[in-house]
């Protein structure tokens, strides 16, 4: 499986090749690329109201992405502020069993919240995040397990109680799904 990360808008490149090989690490059967080119940032996402963007436009975009590259999957890194109509927030979004997923950055810093900048658990944080939505995108729904990554974060202190793996029942479904895409894959060029 191929996955590559697309920065949308101004993206720190330190930290998006921190979470490419997060990623490669902890799909082991996977090839994880940063993608050179970054897409903007749609006009159209940002509410004024809100002061803050709706994910599913930005989805929209790294969906088309994907739709027009060689890769399997496609996570897009944003580093804004985001939301659902029906939510305050979100950390990301992705297509259930798709090619796109997108997290942000934005509520991910300590210092969002106040505290003290702290580089190792902004990297901690996005990570979980990044492969959370990848999972999603690989079929898998949110987990009951509170310290499988696939459990569903409301708030910071969730995100940061779980781990950035998966649980044995979710591995299970993870290795399913790579396992199924590489067939599919045999023999195409």
């Amino acid at each position: 499986m191929k996955i590559g990360v697309l920065r949308i808008g101004q993206v720190d490149s330190d930290t998006t090749k921190r979470i490419q090989e997060s990623i490669s690490t902890i799909f082991t059967q996977t090839k994880c690329i940063v993608i050179d080119e970054e897409i903007p940032l749609p006009e159209e996402a940002f509410n004024k109201a809100r002061k803050q963007h709706r994910s599913e436009v930005i989805l929209r975009k790294v969906r088309s992405y994907a739709e027009k590259s060689h890769f399997d999957r496609v996570l897009g890194i944003a580093d804004i502020d985001v939301f659902v109509p029906t939510l305050n927030f979100v950390f990301g979004q992705a297509d259930y069993d798709g090619r796109a997923a997108l997290i942000s950055l934005w509520r991910l810093r300590p210092e969002y919240y106040g505290d003290l900048p702290n580089e190792q658990l902004f990297d901690e944080r996005s990570v979980k995040e990044a492969v959370h939505e990848l999972g999603h995108t690989l079929g898998l729904e949110h987990c009951s397990n509170v310290f499988c990554v696939m459990h569903f974060s409301s708030s910071i202190y969730e995100t940061d109680v779980k781990h950035s793996l998966f649980c044995d029942k979710c591995s299970i479904k993870i290795e399913a799904a790579i396992t199924g895409l590489g067939k599919n894959h045999e023999g195409q060029v």
